[in-house]
């Protein structure tokens, strides 16, 4: 029988949550459309009214695998209580309101998981080994995949004998195959699944048996999906060359915003999982509103002057360097959430940007700010684990487990 303590405690757990998903919302998801707003693509409010809407559905439809591993997947043997998920997200938010504040890189994922592995430890759980062996894999893939993706793409885009008529439609044409490829909540899926891409309806509908262990109908959708893009983005290009970019810029900061909300509400709705699902019985997609919702507020309330300050940064790097920014993360984003990881977005950017300088030389890359940054990261991992542990414990003694 629930008690009074128990649901003072829902509330109070739900409450952080949702202030978690808003300081996301402010903060994660505005760099995506801060390359357009500084090449003068769209202006500070309709991007930030476009971030919020967009990063609320990518939390709604994307949003459940990655809030499952930070609230299941991450400590074996117990289930994270209400109390125990309050301490883990006064203890990630703490982490991120002193990255705030303080202007050092406190990474929003690895301050959520290492405060979720401490209170799940100070349970006594036993530690996830092999989940924490393969996110520790992509986490120290991110710098050099996202940096070499976006080293790659601008020196395409500076190639004299690629002229960007061609240069920019050829990544629209991957943005284009890669959305096609993109599972949601909302499409229609096979008895077995619980999302499925444009691509994979296209298939379950037209029924074609594998060719070579591929289907010929996702391949064809995928074609279809990368030609239209390349077209589109090649007519506007002819017609002139700023109005082409400045278009993809929109476009492409409204599939990272989308990608940003799907990646980063499970780290405010992750540690609720349990509480949700088996003590209240409530289908998933209620908590993923109420991040959806928290995403919402920021974005609209706490965007506009970051985007404002983002924009100056990405109008002073170029539009090539940002586009080369912002194209590999769209593509870690949407990986990482295929394989349910959780990973700050920021992180991803930063490594885009810092390979899109050195495409044009060293310039603007400060190897001491490499250096702090990731020193940063590390321990932004260790102390939340000590902290999240000891903050239960003081929970616990204090109020009761």
């Amino acid at each position: 029988m629930a008690t009074v303590g128990f649901w003072a405690l829902v509330v109070l757990a739900t409450v952080v949550s949702l202030g978690t998903a808003w300081a996301l919302g402010a903060n994660s998801n505005s760099p995506p459309f801060a390359p357009a707003i500084g090449a003068n693509a769209i202006s500070t409010m309709r991007a930030a009214f476009l971030i919020g809407i967009l990063a609320a559905a990518g939390a709604l439809t994307q949003g459940g695998s990655i809030s499952e591993t930070v609230g299941a997947g991450l400590i074996d043997g117990v289930a994270i209580t209400s109390l125990a998920a309050t301490a883990g997200l006064l203890t990630a938010t703490a982490f991120m309101a002193f990255g705030v504040y303080s202007g050092y890189p406190v990474p929003a994922a690895f301050a959520t998981t290492g405060a979720m592995v401490g209170v799940g430890l100070s349970l006594g759980g036993d530690p996830a080994v092999a989940t924490y062996q393969r996110i520790a894999l992509f986490w120290v893939l991110v710098p050099p995949v996202s940096g070499g993706l976006a080293y790659l793409t601008a020196t395409i885009l500076r190639r004299d004998d690629i002229p960007e008529t061609v240069g920019v439609p050829v990544l629209a044409a991957l943005v284009g195959a890669i959305v096609a490829n993109v599972e949601l909540s909302i499409i229609p899926s096979g008895p077995d699944a619980t999302q499925n891409s444009l691509a994979g309806l296209g298939a379950d509908l037209v029924g074609l048996s594998p060719v070579a262990g591929v289907e010929p109908t996702v391949a064809v959708v995928t074609v279809a999906f990368a030609a239209l893009s390349f077209q589109f983005i090649r007519l506007r290009t002819q017609q002139s060359v700023d109005k082409g970019i400045r278009t993809f810029l929109v476009v492409l900061g409204s599939v990272v915003a989308f990608s940003s909300g799907g990646s980063q509400v499970g780290l405010a709705t992750g540690p609720l999982e349990n509480l949700y699902s088996a003590e209240l019985g409530l289908p998933g997609i209620v908590l993923l509103a109420i991040g959806a919702v928290g995403i919402l507020g920021g974005a609209w309330m706490g965007a506009p002057r970051l985007l404002q300050a983002t924009s100056r940064e990405y109008a002073s790097l170029g539009i090539r360097r940002s586009i080369a920014a912002l194209v590999p993360g769209f593509v870690i984003a949407q990986l990482a959430i295929a394989l349910g990881i959780p990973i700050s977005f920021n992180n991803i950017i930063i490594s885009g940007v810092i390979g899109g300088g050195l495409a044009g030389g060293s310039a603007g890359v400060s190897r001491r700010k490499i250096g702090v940054t990731l020193a940063f990261w590390v321990i932004t991992l260790v102390s939340s684990i000590a902290v999240g542990f000891g903050l239960y414990r003081v929970f616990e003694t204090v109020l009761g487990g």
